[in-house]
């Protein structure tokens, strides 16, 4: 009797670890998603367009992400967050043994990783401490479990815990970052006019488009595209105008010109030093595009 009452606090004992880390791994995925979200907000990069498809096409991914996820963080707390908290209680009782314990297990992996992508050694720094902290979060929550001074919490308890805390942290990132948003932290590109448009721009491939002060343009070589993505060649003289639009966002460039079938609309992105101006190869859906970048 006493050998099957200790087998089951043991396997209630391990569940509440297991709960504990899967509950925390999970919990950071989010917060992390999150953070990734703001991170891209501030990212150089045109303004793609979305349309229905998108929507179900990165919501059938999300789903798919969130089940491997869940089998991956499962299969990380059973061989990595737990065993770390266990060795780290081996070799000392301090709460600080987690972190080192974790950092040294993540250097080898993530500085390989790092070296063999030519990450840098920034790159590689950033990602080793992310690793470090992604485990040892995890493990100290795990740790109290340990304890065998401190009260046994079941798992369900340790859950209801960690899913209130949690859900207070999600709503408190997504609040934050929706008055960032609002206040209009984030990527725009950068305001032009006629002056800073004027001169030659070109894509890289030998193809230039020149753009007077007196709206005259002059195209050599550069490609055109129809909705289905066939290239065309255009070269010639015609003219050209800036749409400043309501915003940042809104802003472009029309060029006409002769002996091609239709004109170029560029739009914005960039930087103020380095501007540059793109339109869209083929379907806008697809998100390819055709770039030009200042010429000197």
């Amino acid at each position: 009797m006493r050998s099957e009452m200790r087998l089951i606090r043991a396997r209630e004992r391990y569940g509440a670890l297991l709960t504990a880390s899967i509950t925390v791994l999970i919990l950071e995925a989010v917060l992390g998603g999150i953070a990734l979200t703001v991170w891209t907000w501030t990212q150089v990069s045109p303004d793609l367009p979305y349309n229905a498809m998108n929507y179900v096409f990165w919501a059938v991914m999300a789903v798919v992400l969130a089940v491997v996820g869940v089998v991956a963080i499962a299969v990380a707390s059973v061989g990595l967050v737990i065993p770390l908290a266990q060795v780290a209680g081996w070799l000392g009782r301090a709460w600080w043994w987690i972190p080192v314990v974790a950092a040294s297990v993540s250097l080898a992996p993530v500085f390989g990783w790092a070296l063999a992508h030519h990450a840098g050694f920034r790159g590689a720094l950033g990602m080793w401490l992310a690793a470090a902290a992604g485990w040892a979060v995890p493990a100290l929550v795990v740790r109290r479990l340990l304890l065998p001074d401190r009260p046994r919490i079941g798992g369900g308890a340790m859950f209801g815990w960690l899913a209130l805390y949690g859900t207070l942290a999600v709503v408190t990132a997504v609040a934050l970052a929706g008055i960032g948003r609002w206040a209009g932290i984030g990527y725009e590109p950068p305001r032009m006019s006629v002056e800073r448009l004027a001169g030659t721009w070109t894509d890289g491939e030998g193809g230039t488009l020149v753009l007077g002060k007196d709206g005259r343009a002059t195209a050599t070589g550069l490609n055109m595209y129809d909705f289905e993505g066939t290239k065309e060649e255009c070269s010639g003289a015609g003219s050209w105008s800036y749409q400043p639009g309501g915003g940042a966002w809104d802003q472009g460039v029309g060029v006409t010109v002769e002996g091609c079938e239709s004109g170029f609309s560029w739009e914005f992105y960039g930087t103020e030093e380095q501007p540059r101006l793109f339109s869209y190869i083929g379907d806008p859906d697809s998100w390819d595009t055709y770039e030009l970048e200042r010429r000197g």
